[in-house]
């Protein structure tokens, strides 16, 4: 490891219409010039006057554009591609639709990394809180849904504490056990919700999910909590979600099951969210296991138009060559680009999390008094 020094800004907690939070490397963009470097006195001057700022009780902490754009900000990929995502969500249907049927086979398909339908999975370690079923139950469930088919990585408890009262302990725990926990199922939402006079207020219900979120957003895992719908018909189906909006508004997304009929074998999966556009699905059960099949989608996702910075990067970042160090004009020059060195920073901050996601390669930016310096490094899958 060099001199260079990688620059870890603190996360901070996202209100309702905020994305989700990841984690985030503070970069600033510097000269190529090293002489016009801030020398060290320069900087604890600032941090001096940074200080007093702070302490002003009518100083209010902002952030330019061009500050925005210097910094990086890593994010972890999709569980399920085009589907489900880190962060907070709720999971939303009728009483004895099915959701705990459908919350077993996602919990199987990432705990075992085998596709949903037609969506790629990341596999991960999963914890399933099923918090009105017993053991029995849950046995007789998945044998009817996975036969001997097993799984090493997909846990499960029908005993939790509530939220304020050891739950935060007992998954930190958990997630300590198992470092590579990316979903914890709580079946249901008011099992660990703490009971009060206002339980059902807006302040009360967004409180909740925040403290929920909270949680998910430190540990870079998904959160999905179970919930009911009220008997209330609505043409928006998220209205119909049991409680007030402040549910879905400090959520990151919520899928909601619903029928035509209860009899029907036919469902209709709704899903909104901050990450991803709105879906459709149709959804048919299997007679036998039980289980969720997909029939046909709505609408075809969005796919984001190609980056040929990254593209190139790819080609340059390989299992052959799978560092590369140097600075933005070396950087332009061993990619054959005609691009401004500044520009390319600017790109590759911006488009860090796409470059992780989609060709698993980590990009940091860190500085020095010789000046600004750019890792690559191919990760391991």
């Amino acid at each position: 490891m060099d001199e260079h020094k990688k620059m870890t800004a603190p996360e901070s907690s996202v209100a309702a219409d905020a994305e989700q939070s990841p984690s985030i490397i503070d970069t600033t963009i510097i000269p190529e010039n090293a002489q016009e470097c801030k020398m060290p006195d320069e900087t604890f001057s600032q941090m001096q006057i940074d200080l007093l700022r702070m302490l002003d009780p009518s100083f209010l902490a902002t952030i330019s554009m061009q500050e925005l754009y210097e910094r990086i900000f890593q994010r972890k990929p999709p569980i399920i591609d085009g589907l489900l995502y880190t962060g907070t969500y709720l999971f939303v249907g009728a009483p004895k639709l099915g959701k705990s049927f459908f919350m077993a086979q996602l919990a199987y398909h990432v705990s075992t990394g085998t596709p949903l339908w037609e969506y790629p999975v990341r596999q991960g370690t999963v914890l399933y809180l099923a918090l009105e079923d017993d053991y029995r139950r849950l046995q007789e469930r998945l044998y009817r849904m996975f036969g001997t088919a097993e799984s090493d990585r997909l846990y499960f408890s029908i005993t939790a504490n509530q939220i304020g009262k050891g739950l935060d302990e007992q998954l930190s725990g958990f997630i300590g056990r198992h470092k590579d926990t990316s979903l914890i199922i709580i079946d249901t939402l008011q099992k660990i919700r703490e009971i009060s006079s206002d339980a059902y207020s807006y302040a009360s219900d967004y409180e909740v999910i925040t403290k929920l979120k909270r949680f998910a957003d430190k540990y870079h895992i998904c959160l999905m909590l179970v919930h009911h719908t009220r008997k209330q018909q609505s043409d928006d189906k998220f209205d119909m979600i049991s409680g007030t909006n402040g549910l879905l508004g400090a959520a990151d997304g919520a899928f909601l099951l619903h029928k035509e009929k209860r009899t029907s074998a036919s469902a209709i999966l709704e899903i909104s969210g901050r990450d991803q556009q709105d879906q459709r699905l149709y959804l048919t059960r299997n007679p036998v296991k039980l289980s969720w099949d997909l029939e046909k989608k709505e609408n075809d996702l969005w796919q984001e138009p190609p980056e040929p910075l990254l593209d190139a990067i790819s080609k340059l970042v390989t299992p052959e060559h799978p560092e590369w160090n140097g600075t933005a004009t070396e950087l332009v020059a061993a990619l054959g680009l005609d691009m401004k060195p500044n520009t390319l920073t600017l790109k590759l901050n911006v488009n860090a999390g796409r470059l992780s996601a989609a060709y698993n390669i980590q990009y940091s930016n860190s500085r020095s008094h010789n000046g600004r310096s750019i890792q690559l490094l191919l990760q391991a899958e």
